[in-house]
């Protein structure tokens, strides 16, 4: 077995669009550096993902200097959006939560709008470190905080998980949508070099110089259905996450990460297993 190591980092500007790889990133207390400080709400203030519109993997978001992104769709000229100074906020409603953020500006929600065919504004949170702690007993820790992400800082894959998944779709029902990419899972990190599903043991791994907790696994959504080239649904993974990999009330890939301690990621890191 080759020693694992981290295959890939991937960083989403914008809550459920499409975002970047780099070759290295900054980890946060919060998240990696610009990972899903931004988001779109409807007029409710209900935050929009790819659950309601799963054109939102078609569109995608850069990171600029200074926190700022650049947006692009097809069809649209691209758009460069600067951190909103404010005055004023926006509550944005996530699974039971009220998370305060600041509106970008008309012009890119207006960009959005035509977009999606509907009202969204894009919301930015400010401060990740005071904004929206993990609400997630037993999980979640006093003084933990998380960006716009689902629920915790990070999200970790692996390689060997994702072939042994898409074995196991290939002997179901749908063999037809498979393999999958992993990009259907929308990770922060990437490993390889591991056993299959060897992350269900892991509790505090380092990657490189940053150390994490592995808080829970992973309960994945109808996102995970949807192709990320062309925003089209399938039953897949669902289907066989159902059958061999339901834990509880979750179907389960990959695992949460909080970090321990600040420090810089990059390709290659080795990874080790500390508990």
């Amino acid at each position: 077995m080759p020693t694992p190591a981290l295959h890939s980092i991937h960083v989403h500007p914008v809550k459920a669009l499409r975002g970047q790889a780099p070759q290295v990133a900054v980890v946060e207390p919060w998240g990696m550096a610009g990972d899903r400080r931004w988001a779109l709400i409807d007029d409710a203030g209900k935050v929009v993902t790819q659950r309601e519109q799963p054109r939102l993997a078609l569109a995608a978001a850069e990171l600029l200097p200074g926190g700022g992104i650049r947006v692009s769709a097809s069809g649209l000229d691209p758009l460069d959006v600067a951190v909103p100074e404010g005055p004023g906020t926006r509550t944005a409603k996530w699974a039971g939560e009220k998370i305060e953020t600041v509106p970008a500006g008309p012009e890119a929600s207006a960009w959005f709008s035509t977009y999606l065919g509907e009202g969204v504004t894009l919301v930015h949170l400010d401060d990740p470190a005071t904004r929206r702690p993990i609400d997630d007993p037993p999980y979640g820790r006093p003084g933990e905080t998380v960006s716009l992400a689902d629920g915790y800082p990070l999200l970790l894959t692996t390689l060997a998980s994702l072939d042994a998944l898409n074995f196991l779709i290939a002997q179901g029902d749908h063999p037809g949508e498979g393999p999958l990419p992993m990009n259907r899972f929308r990770p922060n990190v990437v490993v390889a070099g591991t056993a299959s599903w060897a992350e269900d043991s892991w509790k505090r791994i380092a990657i490189g110089e940053v150390v994490f907790r592995v808080a829970k696994p992973c309960g994945r959504c109808v996102v995970t259905t949807t192709d990320q080239a062309t925003a089209e649904r399938g039953r897949e993974p669902l289907r066989t996450l159902g059958r061999h990999r339901r834990f509880g009330d979750r179907l389960a890939f990959g695992q949460n990460l909080v970090p321990q301690t600040p420090g810089t990621l990059r390709i290659a890191d080795p990874v080790t297993i500390l508990e």
